[in-house]
């Protein structure tokens, strides 16, 4: 799953694909480069950011999701909002990634079960302005999936049929540099809840913090695509069905050959 931000203000690459020109040639250039899937979304999520109003997300999004399906990409789209959604999926998305789990808006959930699209439901305790102070846990593994669990069970209950489900641990979200490496490290438990697994670990803060080590300041977030293909290497070992990457090539070759120690065990 490769990433079209179009957003000016992304932790990773904000402002670079703006435009709506711009975006659809990175999108492409994405599946060039060995993406599946193309996700689009018009809002950041990264630590601290503040909401974009939904006229403006729509404006960004759907222009960009019609261009890209219009010239034959799986296009998924990235947001909190119904009606971006319901947009985005009118437009040609064929897949809708919500990092709130349909708990940011209630009309979320009854928009993709009328729609027939897969949903990923990704773990979240709360909007970007606060998740940090929610970074608390006793067992971060076991609590992550029982959160999970609970999550899709009320999906399902709000109609969307449970086979069209995708988890995701939410890398990053209300979650802390130790709390990834363990949810990383135990991608194992999350198959548990028997639907595929989405990782979206791309240039997150946890990879800057263990590429800088104990007290050194973390490398730029574009500085840390190889380690990202790293943790897509490892991710593909243990059952992944996605990662979600901002430089796809690297990532790709990772998989290749994870793919291919996998067939020579």
């Amino acid at each position: 799953m490769g990433v079209v931000n179009v957003t000016p203000d992304s932790f990773s690459d904000g402002g670079r694909w703006f435009d709506t020109t711009a975006a659809v040639k990175h999108g492409l250039d994405l599946v060039g480069e060995g993406a599946d899937l193309v996700d689009v979304g018009g809002e950041s999520t990264r630590p601290g950011a503040s909401r974009v109003d939904e006229s403006e997300e729509l404006r960004r999004v759907v222009p960009v999701v019609r261009g890209l399906a219009s010239e034959g990409v799986t296009v998924s789209v990235d947001t909190m909002r119904a009606r971006v959604a319901e947009q985005a999926v009118a437009a040609g998305a064929v897949l809708v990634n919500d990092v709130s789990g349909g708990l940011a808006d209630p009309d979320m959930v009854p928009v993709v079960a009328a729609a027939g699209v897969p949903f990923v439901v990704m773990h979240w305790r709360g909007f970007s302005e606060s998740m940090n102070s929610r970074a608390v846990y006793g067992d971060v593994v076991a609590e992550v999936v029982e959160e999970l669990r609970a999550r899709m069970d009320a999906v399902v209950t709000g109609g969307v049929a449970a086979e069209r489900i995708v988890i995701d641990p939410g890398l990053g979200f209300a979650k802390d540099a130790g709390h990834d490496l363990s949810l990383i490290a135990r991608l194992d438990a999350l198959h548990d809840l028997g639907r595929p697994l989405l990782v979206a670990a791309s240039r997150k803060r946890f990879l800057g913090h263990v590429l800088a080590g104990a007290g050194a300041a973390p490398p730029p977030a574009r500085e840390r695509d190889a380690a990202t293909a790293a943790i897509s290497a490892l991710s593909a070992r243990a059952g992944a069905w996605a990662v979600r990457v901002h430089e796809v090539r690297a990532t790709a070759d990772a998989v290749r050959v994870a793919r291919a120690v996998e067939g020579a065990a």
